[in-house]
């Protein structure tokens, strides 16, 4: 069973940068695609980011690309380097692990992801 345990977040003024850090265990073969949502009150939790199982970027939020970079490292810690924050990006942030096949690590739908962590909130002040 794969567990998920963020870290990272933090309150920060708009234009700074926060990088958030997934460690995952109990990885499995089977599991296509990682990768962080967020999610604000009253709101549907969104896609990020995503990578597939082979640390290959599949999906970027349009209102994140140029701004945040998805990453794996070889101990299976997942990272979310986040720059140029701004207030609308204030949300709680979970790193997710699923996905049954390939073409699910493109979509960045939350409803594909099987496994979830905790979250960890990200404030941005203006």
């Amino acid at each position: 069973q794969v567990q998920l345990v963020e870290s990272g977040g933090g309150s920060v003024q708009a234009g700074g940068s926060l990088r958030l850090s997934c460690a995952v265990s109990g990885y499995s073969g089977s599991t296509y695609c990682m990768g962080w949502f967020r999610q604000t009150p009253g709101k549907e939790r969104e896609g990020v980011a995503v990578v597939n199982s082979g640390g290959v970027t599949t999906y970027y939020a349009d209102s994140v690309r140029g701004r945040f970079t998805i990453s794996r490292d070889n101990a299976n810690t997942l990272y979310l380097q986040m720059n140029d924050l701004q207030p609308e990006d204030t949300a709680m942030y979970y790193c997710a692990a699923g996905g049954s096949r390939f073409a699910d690590c493109y979509s960045g739908n939350p409803g594909r992801f099987g496994a979830w962590g905790q979250g960890t909130q990200v404030t941005v002040t203006s």
